[in-house]
């Protein structure tokens, strides 16, 4: 499994999202309670960044309809979106987080 320099934690906000380039793949990562997910930076219902939107318990809100995906499973958890989006495998080296876009829709953190 390859692991690929995403950014730096310091780079999310604390409760928020960022959008960022993992080998000309979208990913949004969203930083919640010392944990980092990654998922699909692009919605399942309309074609949308999903890091343009909010963060709100464990979810991620795609800001222009609404729909909310789980951060650890991307799964949707409100309308109208019925398709998950893919999430990535997170690992944390230090201030570094690295994310690996083999096997999608696994998501693990703090894998060492």
């Amino acid at each position: 499994m390859t692991f690929i320099k995403a950014c730096t934690i310091s780079d999310i906000p604390d409760g928020g999202v960022v959008g960022v380039e993992v080998a000309g793949t979208p990913v949004a990562l969203v930083r919640k309670d010392g944990e980092v997910f990654a998922l699909h930076d692009v919605c399942s219902h309309a074609e949308v960044r999903l890091s343009e939107g909010d963060v709100y318990d464990d979810t991620l809100e795609c800001w222009l309809h609404g729909s909310c995906f789980d951060v650890r499973s991307g799964k949707p958890t409100g309308p109208p979106a019925v398709r998950p989006v893919p999430v990535y495998r997170v690992k944390l080296e230090g201030d570094d987080v690295l994310v690996s876009l083999d096997g999608a829709d696994h998501a693990e953190n703090g894998e060492s």
